[in-house]
């Protein structure tokens, strides 16, 4: 999601920090943070949603987002296309709330709370590590702080269901942390595959599975059983490839 940096504390937040909460329908303000806003999709956003409407990953892509390519690295991000009235609404907001609520993307089911990361240092152990803080969103209109209902972050976290989305998009997190990295840029021929790989896991699939890829690439047997049952496990493998061919790490191996 896209903030507003008037609207963010920037204060860094522990994970028990206390503060008081509550969103419900009846709230004055319920889906006003559905509308005008521009959210930002992950991998795994996207194959949740998609799986959640019962589309192909392509599908999904056409119908419900649009690409912006970052003017430095090259590398297309996917946002979620939001309604053309006068509010810009989220396509999956009704009066009576989220539709897709229990597959809401990681920016949606975080709010009011927002999640950020850095790369630093360890310097006794001398290699980076990834530092994970929160901070608060203050929108004008938002009622909810308000409420007697008291969390901490820990505890907010839980209820969201927040852990799963964090630990699946700490590989992608780490891709984005060294876009600015020499051999980072993309070429067209790049682009579409950091594309495919990233968000259209069912394209991806068809190209590790029915290609020549497997004749190419030495993929374990571990490996490729992991990979054929689980999407989660193809979307790891998607972050490996775009490490492969971005130059970052050699995650993959041609056969001899």
């Amino acid at each position: 999601m896209l903030l507003n940096m008037k609207d963010v504390d920037i204060v860094s937040l522990s994970l028990d920090h206390r503060f008081r909460f509550r969103c419900y329908k009846g709230i004055s303000c319920f889906t006003k943070c559905c509308s005008n806003i521009d959210i930002l999709l992950t991998p795994y956003d996207i194959l949740r949603l998609k799986n959640r409407l019962g589309l192909l990953s392509g599908e999904f892509l056409i119908k419900y987002t649009f690409i912006h390519i970052d003017e430095k690295t090259s590398h297309p991000f996917v946002f979620l296309k939001m309604l053309d009235d006068e509010n810009r609404r989220c396509p999956f907001v009704t009066e009576e709330g989220c539709t897709i609520y229990s597959d809401r993307p990681a920016n949606c089911r975080y709010y009011p709370v927002g999640q950020a990361s850095l790369k630093k240092m360890d310097e006794a152990l001398k290699r980076p590590y990834t530092d994970e803080f929160y901070f608060f969103v203050r929108e004008e209109h938002c009622k909810g702080f308000q409420e007697d209902k008291e969390w901490t972050i820990r505890e907010w976290r839980i209820d969201q269901e927040a852990e799963l989305y964090d630990d699946m998009n700490r590989q992608w997190k780490e891709i984005l942390f060294r876009r600015n990295l020499p051999g980072a840029e993309l070429d067209e021929k790049k682009q579409k595959a950091f594309y495919m790989a990233a968000y259209d896991i069912d394209r991806f699939k068809d190209f590790v599975l029915k290609s020549g890829f497997l004749d190419k690439f030495d993929i374990s047997d571990d490996v490729l059983s992991k990979i054929q049952k689980d999407e989660t496990e193809m979307m790891r493998f998607g972050f490996s490839y775009i490490k492969y061919i971005l130059m970052l790490e050699e995650t993959l191996k041609l056969k001899a």
